[in-house]
């Protein structure tokens, strides 16, 4: 199951890394008009928990390899998700502060696309 999950998160999480450190103004101006659009907030809560629980449910694994990062990513979706959901305007003050430092941005993207590539690495070799 590990393998099957880093070959579905590794190149998403990969993609978005890179979009993060190329394009991180076009990024913030999405980010812009998400922030303002609270049923987008409250729909991306719910899916953000899906995919959470699905993880969990199928990859609970707490172990001293590359698999946790598997597990945290899973249990950091349903927090997320649930933060969306119970507490919109709480999203968009954190948002709003994340959108205030263009640098974390690029800092973000730069630990997406080596979780990424490195999730990539382990379920297609």
């Amino acid at each position: 199951m590990s393998i099957w999950i880093a070959k579905l998160l590794g190149p998403i999480v990969t993609v978005l890394g890179v979009h993060l450190l190329v394009s991180p103004a076009r990024l913030q101006q999405t980010a812009a008009k998400f922030l303002q659009d609270t049923p987008l907030i409250f729909i991306s809560g719910v899916l953000a928990m899906l995919g959470g629980l699905a993880i969990i449910n199928t990859h609970n694994i707490w172990s001293w390899d590359w698999r946790v990062i598997i597990t945290v990513f899973g249990w950091a979706l349903l927090i997320s998700g649930a933060g969306r959901i119970l507490a919109p305007q709480l999203t968009t003050e954190v948002g709003g502060s994340m959108m205030d430092r263009p640098n974390m941005t690029r800092a973000a993207g730069l630990v997406w696309a080596t979780l990424g590539l490195y999730l990539s690495y382990k379920g297609y070799s």
